[in-house]
C-alpha cells in the first residue's frame, strides 16, 4: 500500500498546488490552459493506444492485435452505460458535492481526473507488485506523472481533482490487497485489451477538456468489463 499512498498524496499535493497557481490568471490564459491541457491528455491516450496494441517483430516491423475486440467493448460498453445512464448518475453526485461546498466545476475535474489515474498499466501493475514483492517502484514513477498532471489539472478543472485520490486509494488499494488472488488471473493480452479500451476513454476526456467534443465518457466504464468476460469466454471454450 505505501505506493498507493504516495500516489494519493502525489495527487492531492499537486491539485493544490494547481489551484494555488490558478489565482489570478486572465481568463484567456485559462482558456488557452485548458486547450493545452485537453490536447495534451489525447496525446496520452493515443500513446497508451499504441502501446497497449502494437509491438514490434523481429524484422522491426509493426504489427497490431485486439482493434476487434476494443471496438467490440466500447460499442457494448457505451449501450450499458446509456442504459444505466452512468454519466447523469455520477454527474448528481458531484452537483450536490458543489452544492454543498460552493466547489465550482467539481464533478469535471473528479470524474475526469479519476478516470485519468485510475486507467492504465501502471495503476494495475504497480498495484500488483506492491501488493505481492512490497516493490512500489513502479507506483512511484506513477506518483511523479499523476503529480505534474495534477499540478496542470488542478489549475484547469479546480478542487474536484484532489478528490480524484479517493478512487485511486480505493482502486489501487483494494488490487494491492488482492494481489495473490488477482495477479494469476490477469495475463499481458488481458492487460492489454483492458489498457487499449481505457486509454480511448482517456483520449476522450481530453477531447472534452480542450471542447473539441462531448463525450459522456463515465458511460463507456462497463466497456473496460467486455475484455474480461471476453477472455473467461475462451476459457471455457478452449
Amino acid at each position: 500500500m505505501f505506493g498507493t499512498i504516495v500516489n494519493v498524496v502525489a495527487i492531492v499535493a499537486g491539485a493544490l498546488l494547481g489551484l494555488l497557481l490558478k489565482k489570478g490568471l486572465p481568463q484567456r490564459v485559462e482558456d488557452t490552459l485548458m486547450k493545452i491541457m485537453g490536447i495534451s491528455v489525447v496525446v496520452i491516450g493515443i500513446n497508451g493506444i499504441i502501446s497497449s496494441m502494437f509491438t514490434v517483430d523481429a524484422d522491426g516491423g509493426l504489427s497490431s492485435s485486439g482493434e476487434l475486440l476494443m471496438l467490440c467493448s466500447l460499442v457494448i460498453g457505451a449501450i450499458i452505460g446509456e442504459l444505466l445512464n452512468i454519466d447523469d448518475h455520477l454527474n448528481r453526485f458531484g452537483n450536490y458535492i458543489e452544492s454543498k461546498t460552493k466547489a465550482e466545476g467539481f464533478s469535471r475535474g473528479f470524474i475526469s481526473a479519476s478516470l485519468i489515474y485510475c486507467v492504465g498499466a501502471m495503476a494495475i501493475i504497480g498495484s500488483l507488485n506492491d501488493g505481492l514483492t512490497g516493490d512500489s517502484s513502479v507506483l512511484l514513477i506513477k506518483s511523479t506523472l499523476d503529480g505534474v498532471n495534477s499540478i496542470i489539472l488542478g489549475a484547469s478543472l479546480g478542487i474536484g481533482v484532489a478528490f480524484s485520490a479517493i478512487p485511486v486509494l480505493i482502486y489501487q488499494g483494494s488490487i494491492s490487497l488482492l494481489a495473490g488472488v488477482i495477479a494469476p488471473l490477469i495475463s499481458d493480452v488481458l492487460l492489454n485489451n483492458i489498457c487499449a479500451v481505457g486509454y480511448v476513454m482517456v483520449g476522450c476526456i481530453g477531447l472534452n477538456i480542450s471542447g473539441i467534443a462531448k463525450v459522456r465518457v463515465a458511460n463507456l466504464l462497463p466497456a473496460l468489463l467486455v475484455p474480461v468476460l471476453y477472455q473467461i469466454a475462451q476459457s471455457f471454450i478452449h
